[in-house]
């Protein structure tokens, strides 16, 4: 299977490394996990690398389904990070986008995802 985050990899060699407890390296990886884990329903990874200071409770009951992940620029400075993505997903039969400039912080050698802002 290839990995939902559109590395071109199978999930085995991309996001599934994460998922079962390895570190992302750059805020980009963590994104692309992220993504992969809102697509198989992944509830408690994603609570697992939202910062604390801003993680909320999360129910993916209503989770639409995600079919395409693009990544428009990332980077990182220091322990600053963002990630500036289009996540396109089909929910009621009907394709939508949320395009998004994600924000994170690395502690104690982790990234974790702190906010978003919804971007056109």
């Amino acid at each position: 299977m290839l990995c939902p985050c559109g590395s071109i990899r199978s999930y085995e060699e991309c996001c599934e490394l994460y998922h079962r407890g390895a570190v992302a390296p750059t805020p980009e990886q963590l994104m692309r996990s992220r993504y992969s884990a809102f697509a198989l329903g992944m509830a408690d990874y994603l609570l697992r690398t939202w910062h604390t200071s801003t993680r909320p409770r999360l129910d993916l009951r209503d989770n639409p389904e995600w079919v395409r992940l693009e990544v428009l620029t990332s980077g990182h400075q220091g322990d600053q990070g963002h990630v500036h993505f289009r996540a396109f997903y089909r929910s009621g039969g009907e394709l939508g986008m949320l395009a998004e400039e994600s924000y994170f912080v690395r502690d104690n050698g982790v990234w974790y995802y702190v906010s978003g802002k919804h971007s056109g």
